[in-house]
Protein backbone atom coordinates (compact mmCIF):
# COMPACT_ATOMS: atom_id res chain seq x y z
CA UNK A 1 0.00 0.00 0.00
CA UNK A 2 1.17 3.42 -0.91
CA UNK A 3 2.72 5.87 1.61
CA UNK A 4 1.49 8.62 0.05
CA UNK A 5 -1.12 10.34 1.93
CA UNK A 6 -3.90 12.52 -0.22
CA UNK A 7 -4.41 14.64 2.63
CA UNK A 8 -0.77 16.05 2.45
CA UNK A 9 -0.11 18.75 0.06
CA UNK A 10 3.04 18.21 -2.49
CA UNK A 11 5.83 19.81 -1.75
CA UNK A 12 6.80 22.99 -3.59
CA UNK A 13 10.31 23.50 -5.02
CA UNK A 14 12.57 26.38 -3.54
CA UNK A 15 13.47 28.46 -6.62
CA UNK A 16 16.13 31.18 -5.32
CA UNK A 17 15.54 29.97 -1.80
CA UNK A 18 12.24 31.16 -2.36
CA UNK A 19 9.63 29.34 -2.02
CA UNK A 20 6.62 29.66 -4.63
CA UNK A 21 3.63 31.11 -3.60
CA UNK A 22 1.44 28.90 -6.22
CA UNK A 23 1.84 25.64 -8.31
CA UNK A 24 1.86 27.84 -11.20
CA UNK A 25 4.40 29.90 -9.98
CA UNK A 26 6.21 26.73 -9.45
CA UNK A 27 6.07 25.42 -13.18
CA UNK A 28 7.35 28.93 -14.67
CA UNK A 29 10.82 28.53 -16.20
CA UNK A 30 13.70 29.76 -14.07
CA UNK A 31 15.59 33.01 -15.28
CA UNK A 32 18.67 32.68 -16.96
CA UNK A 33 21.58 33.80 -14.50
CA UNK A 34 23.22 37.62 -14.48
CA UNK A 35 26.42 37.73 -17.19
CA UNK A 36 29.14 37.92 -15.31
CA UNK A 37 31.39 40.77 -14.72
CA UNK A 38 34.87 39.15 -14.96
CA UNK A 39 36.00 39.54 -18.69
CA UNK A 40 37.71 35.95 -18.46
CA UNK A 41 34.57 34.15 -17.45
CA UNK A 42 32.94 35.17 -20.58
CA UNK A 43 35.20 33.16 -23.17
CA UNK A 44 33.27 30.00 -23.07
CA UNK A 45 34.99 27.16 -24.63
CA UNK A 46 31.79 26.34 -26.26
CA UNK A 47 31.86 30.09 -28.00
CA UNK A 48 35.55 29.72 -29.27
CA UNK A 49 34.53 26.17 -31.29
CA UNK A 50 32.11 27.79 -32.80
CA UNK A 51 34.13 30.58 -33.76
CA UNK A 52 36.62 28.45 -35.58
CA UNK A 53 33.53 26.36 -37.05
CA UNK A 54 32.29 29.63 -38.77
CA UNK A 55 35.94 30.50 -40.09
CA UNK A 56 36.93 26.87 -41.36
CA UNK A 57 32.69 27.43 -42.92
CA UNK A 58 34.39 30.38 -44.22
CA UNK A 59 37.31 29.17 -45.97
CA UNK A 60 35.75 26.25 -47.84
CA UNK A 61 32.77 28.23 -48.76
CA UNK A 62 35.65 30.47 -50.65
CA UNK A 63 37.76 27.43 -52.15
CA UNK A 64 34.70 26.36 -53.56
CA UNK A 65 33.93 29.29 -55.04
CA UNK A 66 37.38 29.92 -56.47
CA UNK A 67 37.64 25.88 -57.18
CA UNK A 68 34.29 26.81 -59.28
CA UNK A 69 35.26 29.82 -61.15
CA UNK A 70 38.80 28.51 -62.03
CA UNK A 71 37.25 25.34 -63.57
CA UNK A 72 34.57 27.60 -65.55
CA UNK A 73 37.76 29.68 -66.71
CA UNK A 74 39.72 26.82 -67.81
CA UNK A 75 36.82 25.88 -69.54
CA UNK A 76 36.43 28.47 -71.45
CA UNK A 77 40.30 28.65 -71.98
CA UNK A 78 40.37 25.42 -73.25
CA UNK A 79 38.01 25.96 -75.64
CA UNK A 80 40.02 29.12 -77.21
CA UNK A 81 42.91 26.52 -77.01
CA UNK A 82 41.05 24.10 -79.28
CA UNK A 83 38.88 26.23 -81.14
CA UNK A 84 40.00 26.83 -85.45
CA UNK A 85 41.85 29.80 -85.35
CA UNK A 86 41.04 33.42 -87.05
CA UNK A 87 43.10 32.45 -90.21
CA UNK A 88 41.27 32.66 -93.02
CA UNK A 89 43.90 31.63 -95.77
CA UNK A 90 47.56 29.91 -94.97
CA UNK A 91 49.89 31.98 -94.08
CA UNK A 92 53.63 32.49 -93.30
CA UNK A 93 54.91 34.27 -90.10
CA UNK A 94 58.46 34.74 -89.03
CA UNK A 95 59.51 34.28 -85.14
CA UNK A 96 62.97 36.31 -84.85
CA UNK A 97 65.40 34.87 -82.45
CA UNK A 98 65.74 36.08 -79.24
CA UNK A 99 62.03 37.00 -78.93
CA UNK A 100 59.94 35.71 -75.21
CA UNK A 101 56.66 33.58 -75.49
CA UNK A 102 54.67 36.90 -74.45
CA UNK A 103 56.46 38.72 -77.17
CA UNK A 104 55.50 35.76 -79.78
CA UNK A 105 52.12 36.05 -78.82
CA UNK A 106 51.85 39.24 -78.73
CA UNK A 107 53.02 39.02 -82.58
CA UNK A 108 50.83 36.21 -83.55
CA UNK A 109 47.95 37.87 -82.27
CA UNK A 110 49.33 41.03 -84.18
CA UNK A 111 49.12 39.22 -87.30
CA UNK A 112 45.52 37.74 -87.02
CA UNK A 113 47.32 33.75 -86.35
CA UNK A 114 45.81 33.50 -82.65
CA UNK A 115 42.42 35.34 -81.10
CA UNK A 116 44.18 35.74 -77.82
CA UNK A 117 47.56 35.99 -76.68
CA UNK A 118 46.79 35.70 -72.67
CA UNK A 119 44.95 32.10 -73.99
CA UNK A 120 48.11 30.98 -75.62
CA UNK A 121 50.19 32.41 -72.95
CA UNK A 122 47.96 30.14 -70.85
CA UNK A 123 48.06 26.92 -72.72
CA UNK A 124 51.70 26.46 -72.89
CA UNK A 125 52.15 27.72 -69.19
CA UNK A 126 50.13 24.53 -68.92
CA UNK A 127 51.70 22.49 -71.16
CA UNK A 128 54.94 23.21 -69.96
CA UNK A 129 54.00 22.56 -66.16
CA UNK A 130 54.35 26.29 -65.31
CA UNK A 131 58.35 25.94 -65.97
CA UNK A 132 60.63 25.64 -68.71
CA UNK A 133 61.14 22.33 -69.84
CA UNK A 134 64.31 20.98 -72.12
CA UNK A 135 62.68 20.95 -75.24
CA UNK A 136 59.35 23.08 -74.57
CA UNK A 137 61.23 26.47 -76.14
CA UNK A 138 59.08 28.26 -78.61
CA UNK A 139 61.91 27.94 -81.44
CA UNK A 140 62.61 31.17 -83.86
CA UNK A 141 61.86 30.89 -87.79
CA UNK A 142 59.53 31.11 -90.48
CA UNK A 143 56.73 28.82 -89.98
CA UNK A 144 53.69 28.46 -92.26
CA UNK A 145 50.62 28.56 -90.85
CA UNK A 146 47.29 26.49 -91.77
CA UNK A 147 44.15 28.12 -92.67
CA UNK A 148 42.06 27.53 -89.52
CA UNK A 149 44.84 26.41 -86.93
CA UNK A 150 43.89 26.51 -83.94
CA UNK A 151 46.30 27.63 -81.20
CA UNK A 152 47.18 24.12 -79.59
CA UNK A 153 48.20 23.97 -83.47
CA UNK A 154 50.13 26.68 -84.06
CA UNK A 155 52.17 25.89 -80.01
CA UNK A 156 52.99 22.55 -81.05
CA UNK A 157 54.57 24.15 -84.65
CA UNK A 158 56.18 26.93 -82.87
CA UNK A 159 57.86 24.06 -80.11
CA UNK A 160 58.35 21.44 -82.49
CA UNK A 161 60.17 24.09 -84.73
CA UNK A 162 58.78 23.07 -87.85
CA UNK A 163 59.85 25.72 -89.96
CA UNK A 164 59.70 26.24 -93.61
CA UNK A 165 63.13 25.32 -95.22
CA UNK A 166 64.79 26.79 -97.33
CA UNK A 167 67.11 24.96 -100.24
CA UNK A 168 71.02 25.72 -100.84
CA UNK A 169 72.83 23.60 -103.86
CA UNK A 170 76.41 23.50 -104.04
CA UNK A 171 77.71 22.24 -107.06
CA UNK A 172 80.64 19.24 -107.52
CA UNK A 173 84.04 20.79 -108.33
CA UNK A 174 83.63 24.22 -106.99
CA UNK A 175 86.32 25.82 -105.23
CA UNK A 176 85.84 27.00 -101.35
CA UNK A 177 85.83 30.40 -102.86
CA UNK A 178 83.07 30.02 -104.72
CA UNK A 179 81.31 28.24 -102.52
CA UNK A 180 81.24 31.10 -99.90
CA UNK A 181 80.65 33.60 -102.85
CA UNK A 182 77.56 31.50 -103.34
CA UNK A 183 76.91 31.71 -99.43
CA UNK A 184 77.00 35.63 -99.48
CA UNK A 185 74.73 36.00 -102.16
CA UNK A 186 71.93 33.73 -100.72
CA UNK A 187 68.72 36.42 -99.55
CA UNK A 188 67.69 33.94 -96.67
CA UNK A 189 70.42 33.72 -94.93
CA UNK A 190 72.21 35.92 -92.08
CA UNK A 191 76.00 36.70 -91.07
CA UNK A 192 79.10 36.96 -92.97
CA UNK A 193 81.52 34.32 -94.16
CA UNK A 194 84.68 36.18 -93.35
CA UNK A 195 87.58 33.53 -93.72
CA UNK A 196 87.52 30.79 -96.55
CA UNK A 197 87.75 27.28 -95.66
CA UNK A 198 90.92 25.08 -96.87
CA UNK A 199 90.14 23.99 -100.42
CA UNK A 200 88.61 20.41 -99.94
CA UNK A 201 86.94 20.37 -96.84
CA UNK A 202 83.64 21.30 -97.39
CA UNK A 203 80.97 18.64 -99.08
CA UNK A 204 78.91 19.78 -102.16
CA UNK A 205 75.44 18.63 -101.52
CA UNK A 206 71.95 20.16 -101.50
CA UNK A 207 70.87 21.29 -97.42
CA UNK A 208 68.07 22.81 -95.75
CA UNK A 209 67.78 25.02 -93.94
CA UNK A 210 65.44 27.62 -92.26
CA UNK A 211 64.93 31.53 -93.13
CA UNK A 212 67.44 33.48 -90.95
CA UNK A 213 70.34 31.08 -90.76
CA UNK A 214 73.61 31.86 -89.96
CA UNK A 215 75.80 31.64 -93.02
CA UNK A 216 78.72 30.47 -90.89
CA UNK A 217 77.08 27.73 -88.99
CA UNK A 218 75.94 26.20 -92.60
CA UNK A 219 79.76 26.37 -93.57
CA UNK A 220 79.92 24.36 -90.89
CA UNK A 221 77.56 22.34 -91.59
CA UNK A 222 79.18 21.37 -94.97
CA UNK A 223 82.59 20.59 -93.40
CA UNK A 224 80.78 18.33 -91.01
CA UNK A 225 79.36 16.60 -93.47
CA UNK A 226 82.82 16.20 -95.51
CA UNK A 227 84.47 14.80 -92.09
CA UNK A 228 81.51 12.33 -91.72
CA UNK A 229 81.48 11.09 -94.99
CA UNK A 230 85.35 10.37 -95.31
CA UNK A 231 85.55 8.54 -91.90
CA UNK A 232 82.82 6.20 -93.59
CA UNK A 233 84.67 5.82 -96.87
CA UNK A 234 88.01 5.65 -95.97
CA UNK A 235 87.57 2.40 -94.23
CA UNK A 236 86.10 0.73 -97.16
CA UNK A 237 88.95 1.92 -99.36
CA UNK A 238 90.76 -0.80 -101.84
CA UNK A 239 93.99 -1.86 -99.98
CA UNK A 240 96.39 -1.18 -102.29
CA UNK A 241 95.89 2.17 -103.46
CA UNK A 242 98.99 4.24 -103.47
CA UNK A 243 97.62 6.84 -101.50
CA UNK A 244 98.85 7.48 -97.87
CA UNK A 245 96.04 9.63 -96.38
CA UNK A 246 92.65 10.46 -96.49
CA UNK A 247 94.28 14.51 -97.47
CA UNK A 248 95.73 12.40 -100.55
CA UNK A 249 92.53 10.97 -101.67
CA UNK A 250 90.67 14.25 -101.30
CA UNK A 251 93.46 15.74 -103.67
CA UNK A 252 92.68 12.79 -106.12
CA UNK A 253 89.44 12.88 -105.79
CA UNK A 254 89.32 16.76 -106.98
CA UNK A 255 91.34 15.99 -110.11
CA UNK A 256 88.57 13.22 -110.93
CA UNK A 257 86.15 15.30 -110.30
CA UNK A 258 87.28 18.57 -112.88
CA UNK A 259 88.31 15.79 -115.23
CA UNK A 260 84.61 14.18 -115.76
CA UNK A 261 81.13 14.81 -115.00
CA UNK A 262 79.92 11.49 -116.36
CA UNK A 263 78.64 9.15 -113.67
CA UNK A 264 79.74 6.34 -115.79
CA UNK A 265 83.21 7.09 -115.89
CA UNK A 266 84.47 8.25 -113.09
CA UNK A 267 85.63 5.35 -111.66
CA UNK A 268 87.40 4.88 -114.89
CA UNK A 269 89.45 7.89 -114.77
CA UNK A 270 90.46 7.07 -111.59
CA UNK A 271 91.56 4.70 -112.25
CA UNK A 272 93.81 5.75 -114.90
CA UNK A 273 95.38 8.50 -112.32
CA UNK A 274 95.81 5.69 -109.51
CA UNK A 275 97.53 3.40 -112.70
CA UNK A 276 99.75 6.24 -113.44
CA UNK A 277 100.79 7.10 -109.91
CA UNK A 278 101.90 3.48 -109.47
CA UNK A 279 104.26 3.37 -112.66
CA UNK A 280 105.77 6.98 -111.21
CA UNK A 281 104.10 8.65 -114.37
CA UNK A 282 103.09 11.91 -114.22
CA UNK A 283 99.26 12.71 -114.29
CA UNK A 284 99.47 15.49 -116.41
CA UNK A 285 96.17 17.14 -116.02
CA UNK A 286 94.78 20.09 -117.03
CA UNK A 287 92.33 21.45 -114.41
CA UNK A 288 95.71 21.22 -112.36
CA UNK A 289 97.21 24.04 -114.73
CA UNK A 290 94.35 26.27 -114.32
CA UNK A 291 94.31 25.79 -110.24
CA UNK A 292 97.90 26.44 -110.41
CA UNK A 293 97.19 30.12 -112.19
CA UNK A 294 93.51 31.47 -110.88
CA UNK A 295 94.06 29.41 -107.01
CA UNK A 296 90.44 29.67 -106.19
CA UNK A 297 88.87 31.71 -108.86
CA UNK A 298 88.02 28.47 -110.69
CA UNK A 299 88.02 29.73 -113.89
CA UNK A 300 90.71 30.44 -116.59
CA UNK A 301 88.32 31.69 -118.73
CA UNK A 302 89.99 31.06 -122.38
CA UNK A 303 91.85 27.66 -123.49
CA UNK A 304 95.01 26.63 -122.20
CA UNK A 305 98.20 27.54 -124.39
CA UNK A 306 101.71 26.04 -124.24
CA UNK A 307 103.02 28.69 -121.88
CA UNK A 308 100.22 27.72 -119.65
CA UNK A 309 101.48 24.01 -119.62
CA UNK A 310 105.31 24.98 -119.11
CA UNK A 311 104.43 27.66 -116.03
CA UNK A 312 106.38 26.35 -113.36
CA UNK A 313 103.57 26.21 -110.44
CA UNK A 314 103.12 23.44 -107.47
CA UNK A 315 99.83 22.95 -108.79
CA UNK A 316 100.98 22.17 -112.22
CA UNK A 317 100.57 18.45 -112.52
CA UNK A 318 102.82 18.09 -116.31
CA UNK A 319 105.79 20.00 -114.34
CA UNK A 320 105.34 18.13 -111.01
CA UNK A 321 105.56 14.54 -110.20
CA UNK A 322 102.52 12.72 -108.20
CA UNK A 323 99.98 14.51 -106.00
CA UNK A 324 99.70 18.47 -105.98
CA UNK A 325 100.02 19.72 -102.35
CA UNK A 326 96.20 20.61 -102.46
CA UNK A 327 93.23 19.94 -103.46
CA UNK A 328 91.95 22.29 -106.49
CA UNK A 329 88.15 22.21 -105.53
CA UNK A 330 85.65 20.29 -103.67
CA UNK A 331 84.92 16.97 -104.53
CA UNK A 332 81.13 15.13 -104.62
CA UNK A 333 80.27 11.88 -102.89
CA UNK A 334 80.85 9.85 -106.69
CA UNK A 335 83.93 11.64 -106.80
CA UNK A 336 85.63 10.83 -103.53
CA UNK A 337 84.05 7.01 -103.34
CA UNK A 338 85.58 6.23 -106.95
CA UNK A 339 88.70 7.60 -106.10
CA UNK A 340 88.64 5.10 -103.17
CA UNK A 341 87.41 2.40 -104.82
CA UNK A 342 88.36 3.35 -108.76
CA UNK A 343 88.13 0.58 -111.79
CA UNK A 344 90.51 -2.31 -111.92
CA UNK A 345 91.62 -1.37 -115.70
CA UNK A 346 95.07 -1.54 -117.25
CA UNK A 347 94.30 2.02 -119.18
CA UNK A 348 96.68 4.91 -118.78
CA UNK A 349 95.37 7.06 -121.29
CA UNK A 350 91.99 8.98 -122.07
CA UNK A 351 90.91 11.47 -124.17
CA UNK A 352 87.27 13.51 -125.02
CA UNK A 353 85.44 11.59 -127.67
CA UNK A 354 83.18 15.11 -129.35
CA UNK A 355 80.11 13.79 -127.52
CA UNK A 356 81.30 14.56 -123.69
CA UNK A 357 82.68 11.36 -123.08
CA UNK A 358 86.30 9.91 -123.25
CA UNK A 359 88.07 7.47 -125.00
CA UNK A 360 90.22 5.37 -122.37
CA UNK A 361 93.40 3.93 -124.03
CA UNK A 362 96.11 1.68 -122.84
CA UNK A 363 99.13 1.58 -125.55
CA UNK A 364 100.68 5.17 -126.81
CA UNK A 365 99.39 4.55 -130.19
CA UNK A 366 95.67 3.83 -129.24
CA UNK A 367 95.40 7.41 -127.46
CA UNK A 368 96.92 8.44 -130.55
CA UNK A 369 94.56 7.37 -132.65
CA UNK A 370 91.94 8.43 -129.95
CA UNK A 371 93.48 11.81 -130.58
CA UNK A 372 92.94 11.85 -134.31
CA UNK A 373 89.45 10.77 -134.25
CA UNK A 374 88.64 13.45 -131.62
CA UNK A 375 90.52 16.15 -134.10
CA UNK A 376 88.35 14.88 -137.28
CA UNK A 377 84.84 14.76 -135.14
CA UNK A 378 85.92 18.56 -133.72
CA UNK A 379 86.76 19.78 -137.41
CA UNK A 380 83.22 18.10 -138.64
CA UNK A 381 81.72 19.79 -135.51
CA UNK A 382 83.33 23.18 -136.44
CA UNK A 383 82.40 22.70 -140.56
CA UNK A 384 78.80 22.66 -139.33
CA UNK A 385 79.09 25.34 -137.26
CA UNK A 386 80.41 27.36 -139.68
CA UNK A 387 77.78 26.06 -142.09
CA UNK A 388 74.57 27.05 -139.74
CA UNK A 389 76.64 30.50 -138.91
CA UNK A 390 76.56 31.30 -142.69
CA UNK A 391 72.80 30.32 -142.96
CA UNK A 392 71.61 32.34 -139.90
CA UNK A 393 73.31 35.30 -141.19
CA UNK A 394 72.17 35.26 -144.72
CA UNK A 395 68.78 34.96 -143.63
CA UNK A 396 69.01 38.24 -140.84
CA UNK A 397 70.11 39.87 -144.22
CA UNK A 398 67.54 39.51 -146.30
CA UNK A 399 64.92 40.19 -143.13
CA UNK A 400 67.09 42.61 -141.92
CA UNK A 401 65.64 45.93 -144.38
CA UNK A 402 62.87 45.15 -146.03
CA UNK A 403 62.29 46.68 -149.38
CA UNK A 404 59.91 49.81 -149.40
CA UNK A 405 57.27 49.85 -151.46
CA UNK A 406 57.39 52.03 -155.01
CA UNK A 407 55.73 55.58 -154.64
CA UNK A 408 56.77 58.62 -157.16
CA UNK A 409 58.49 60.89 -154.15
CA UNK A 410 60.36 58.13 -152.26
CA UNK A 411 63.55 58.41 -152.77
CA UNK A 412 65.79 55.42 -153.35
CA UNK A 413 66.91 53.39 -150.52
CA UNK A 414 70.57 51.29 -151.20
CA UNK A 415 71.73 49.14 -148.87
CA UNK A 416 75.52 49.38 -148.82
CA UNK A 417 76.88 45.67 -148.96
CA UNK A 418 78.72 44.47 -145.73
CA UNK A 419 82.14 44.46 -145.89
CA UNK A 420 83.91 41.21 -145.07
CA UNK A 421 85.76 41.07 -141.91
CA UNK A 422 89.38 39.49 -141.72
CA UNK A 423 89.35 35.65 -140.98
CA UNK A 424 90.34 34.69 -137.59
CA UNK A 425 92.82 31.57 -136.39
CA UNK A 426 90.82 29.19 -134.35
CA UNK A 427 92.98 27.76 -131.96
CA UNK A 428 92.38 24.51 -130.25
CA UNK A 429 92.86 24.27 -125.98
CA UNK A 430 96.46 22.90 -125.68
CA UNK A 431 96.63 18.83 -124.63
CA UNK A 432 93.04 18.25 -125.10
CA UNK A 433 93.79 14.57 -124.54
CA UNK A 434 92.81 14.35 -120.84
CA UNK A 435 96.33 13.63 -119.81
CA UNK A 436 99.07 13.41 -122.06
CA UNK A 437 100.63 16.17 -124.13
CA UNK A 438 99.34 16.51 -127.66
CA UNK A 439 101.06 15.05 -130.58
CA UNK A 440 103.55 17.70 -132.24
CA UNK A 441 102.09 19.97 -134.50
CA UNK A 442 98.89 19.26 -133.17
CA UNK A 443 98.43 21.64 -130.28
CA UNK A 444 97.87 25.91 -131.52
CA UNK A 445 96.59 24.09 -134.64
CA UNK A 446 95.67 26.30 -137.38
CA UNK A 447 92.92 26.41 -139.05
CA UNK A 448 92.82 27.54 -142.51
CA UNK A 449 90.38 30.75 -143.02
CA UNK A 450 87.00 30.58 -143.96
CA UNK A 451 86.30 32.44 -147.16
CA UNK A 452 82.97 34.63 -148.18
CA UNK A 453 81.60 34.24 -144.52
CA UNK A 454 81.64 37.50 -141.70
CA UNK A 455 83.89 37.55 -138.81
CA UNK A 456 80.54 36.40 -136.87
CA UNK A 457 80.47 33.23 -138.06
CA UNK A 458 83.57 32.10 -137.21
CA UNK A 459 83.11 29.13 -134.22
CA UNK A 460 84.27 29.96 -131.15
CA UNK A 461 87.59 28.29 -129.80
CA UNK A 462 86.98 24.72 -128.83
CA UNK A 463 86.96 24.05 -125.34
CA UNK A 464 87.44 21.05 -123.48
CA UNK A 465 84.04 19.60 -122.19
CA UNK A 466 85.95 18.73 -118.82
CA UNK A 467 86.80 21.77 -118.31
Amino acid sequence: MSDYRRDTPPTLSVRGGVRPRSPAEALEPGRAPLRPRNRRQRRAPSRRVNRFVRFFSGIMTLSLILLAALVIASGVMFHQFEKPGPLAVTQTVSIPKGEGRIAIARRLEAEGVISSRWAFVAGYLMRSGWRTQKGMDLKAGEYEIKSGASMREVLDTLIAGKSVLYKITIPEGLTSQQIVARLNAAPNLTGEVVDIPAEGTLLPDTYSFSKGADRQELLNRFAAEQTKLLASLWENRLADLPIASVQEAIVLASIVEKETGRADERDRVAGVFVNRLRKKMRLQSDPTIIYGLVQGQGSLGRPLTKKDIASKTAYNTYQINGLPPGPICNPGRAAISATLQPAKTDDIYFVADGTGGHTFSKTLKAHNAAVANWRKVERQRRKQEAQRAKLTTLTDADTAIPNPPASDDAAAVTVAPVQAAAPKVVKVPANATGGEPTPKGSQNEKVAPLKGLRASTVPLPIRRPAL
